[in-house]
Formats: C-alpha cells, structure tokens, sequence
C-alpha cells in the first residue's frame, strides 16, 4: 500500500481546530498516511518575523500534498508581512484555485446545485504591485493578465468539465447530494467570464484566450458571461451553470458569493492545484471571534481533505468522505454557523462514525 505524506499548516484561528478534524478522518480511512506537521500564519510571523518559515517552504516540497487551515493576514500594510498562502501559491506554482459549490442538506441551502469556479490563481490584481502617486493622494494597482496564464487555467477549466460528466451522472442518483432537478445536459459547459466590454486590453486578452482554448475541445460546450451579469444570473439560476473559469479577483468574489447558496462558507472547500501538486484549504478563514472555542464548522476541512483525495488518484475514498459528510449533515447535525449546536469535535465524531459505518 502506497504511504502518502501529507503537509499540515492548521495556521491561525479555528485553522488549528479544522485541519486536525481533517487528518482524523483521513487518519480513519484504510489508507496509509505520513502527517507532517508544519507552521505558518500571522502568530508564526509575531513570533519569528517570517509568516512561512524556510522550513515549511522547504519541507512541503517533500510531501505527496498539503491541507492549509487559515491565516489572519492584517487589513493594514506590516512591514515585513506576506500573505504565507499567496506565498505558497508563487512558490508551487499553484496556478488553479478548484472551488465546488453543491447543494447540500441544510436548511438554507439551494436545491439542484453544481457547478465549479476555476479560479486563475497567480496574477490579474493578486500580483500586488501597488504603488502611490501625487504625494500619497493616488493609490495605482497594476493588473497583471497573461496569454499563457489564460490559456493554462482555461485548459484546466475544459478538462475538469470533461471529468465532471461522469460524476455527475452519479450524483443525480444520490438522494442526499439533492441534484434529482438538475437539467439534463448534452455536454459539459464551461463559461468564461469576464468584463472585456470595459477593460478591453487585460479581460480581452483573458476571453480571447479561453476561446482559442475552447476550441480544442469541441465536445465541451462554452458560452461567456460578463462578471456582473454573472453574479446577477449565478444567484437567479444557480442550477444552469456547470464549470465556471474567471480571472483571479472575479473568481475569488464569485466563488464566495457562491458558498452562501448552499449553505455558507462553512461548507465551503477549496483545492490549489499545479500540474504536480495540490494545496486543498477551507475558504472561510481564521474566524477569530470563535477560535479556540470549539465551535468552527469542520465540513469545509473535511470536504477540501475530499479533494485532495481525488488529486492524489483516490476517487473512491474521496466519494466516500464526502458522502459521510452529506449523510452527517442531512441527519441533523449542524454547527453554530448552520444554526445548531454541533462543536468541531461531535461534527468530526459524527462523520468519523459515518465513514466507518
């Protein structure tokens, strides 16, 4: 049996609450596991001046891929602060963010839900080339958009539509998952958005990009959307769309946009992937205001150690963490943040059980 060793960065806030719950039903799977346990985030950065360590940089580059739990990054410039996340993406060359949003068994979610944000990970405004001009009364931000960025995070885009055909013929037979309404469809469909109709040089480089792309895969079908428009339709008619690609700052809106149709960021889970490597975290972030209290919401860890599952080769064990989430869920164990009383540890007990049983 093949041993995959896993980084672990829990980083700040319920980070270190949620990334134990997700090694604990790994650790439950029959699979083989080596953790390795590494730090970074703000409090590491207080404590040593460097929010991702050279050891962490260096050891992660070891391991077969990494469970990331959150990072309280300050909302004002610090001098010698980066972001250890965005750090991580440059360095692995994580150019993909994969965010799934699926209707799940809660009360406030959507039924008959889901789609894919392809997120471009490594550039557009994320580039962080800021600069003040007029004597600090001119704030300049430089946007970044590449054609070979493009076109790769398109590609990654059209072959993630082609592998969710066959998934999602399987989730429409799976009551829990909700998707008995989802429309029949011929193919798969990828929109791209974008706002060429303004910027006209950096979206239409990105849109010109994802169309000759497209082209190579003739039994995808595509459309284009631009990304106010998006959000508007996204939240009329979630259930129409299916793999969604988008520059970095409008996948990174739509995508927590998205998280509330079903269900909150709580149950929200994200990949970083390369062409080698994959970073998975929660998107809901450190949560302050509840760290270390026990009661974070463990679904968004749990269902990201899902997908990092499915990028290592294991489909199966993936599909059946996420079925013992949806079966957790669907028999009434909710968290604070889905208006019940379930802590982190009966949450991660209860899908422990649930994967076992």
């Amino acid at each position: 049996m093949q041993t995959y060793r896993i980084a672990l960065i829990p980083g700040d806030g319920v980070g270190q609450e949620v990334v134990p719950a997700a090694r604990r039903v790994l650790a439950a799977l029959p699979l083989a596991f080596e953790f390795v346990e590494l730090d970074a985030g703000w409090e590491v950065f207080e404590r040593t001046g460097s929010a991702l360590p050279q050891r962490t940089a260096s050891a992660i580059r070891g391991c077969d891929g990494a469970i990331f739990g959150a990072t309280q990054s300050p909302s004002r410039k610090v001098e010698g602060y980066s972001s250890p996340i965005l750090a991580l993406r440059k360095q692995l060359d994580l150019y993909a963010n994969l965010r799934p949003v699926v209707s799940m068994p809660v009360p406030r979610s959507r039924p008959g839900i889901d789609m894919l944000i392809v997120r471009e990970n490594t550039e557009c405004l994320y580039v962080r080339q800021e600069r003040l001009e007029d004597g600090g009364n001119t704030a300049v931000a430089q946007r970044v958009i590449t054609r070979r960025a493009s076109e790769r995070i398109a590609r990654k885009a059209f072959e993630q539509a082609r592998l969710r055909g066959a998934l999602l013929q399987r989730r429409r037979g799976q009551s829990l998952m909700l998707h008995s309404s989802l429309p029949p469809r011929p193919s798969p469909l990828v929109t791209v958005v974008h706002k060429a109709n303004v910027l006209s040089l950096t979206d239409g480089l990105f849109r010109e990009a994802c169309l000759a792309v497209a082209r190579e895969y003739p039994d995808v079908q595509v459309e284009e959307q631009i990304v106010d428009s998006m959000v508007y339709r996204m939240i009329r008619e979630p259930e129409r769309y299916d793999v969604i690609v988008a520059p970095n700052l409008y996948g990174d809106i739509l995508s927590d946009a998205a998280a509330a149709l079903v269900g909150g960021l709580g149950l929200a889970p994200s990949a970083n992937a390369s062409d080698t490597f994959t970073l998975v975290e929660p998107v809901h972030g450190s949560a302050p205001d509840i760290a270390g209290r026990g009661l974070a919401n463990p679904c968004a860890a749990i269902l990201a150690a899902a997908q990092l599952l499915a990028a290592l080769g294991e489909g199966s064990a993936a599909e059946q963490v996420e079925a013992a989430v949806l079966r957790t869920l669907a028999e009434g164990f909710q968290s604070a943040d889905l208006g019940g009383a379930a802590t982190t540890e009966t949450m991660t007990a209860a899908i422990v059980e649930r994967l076992n049983g």
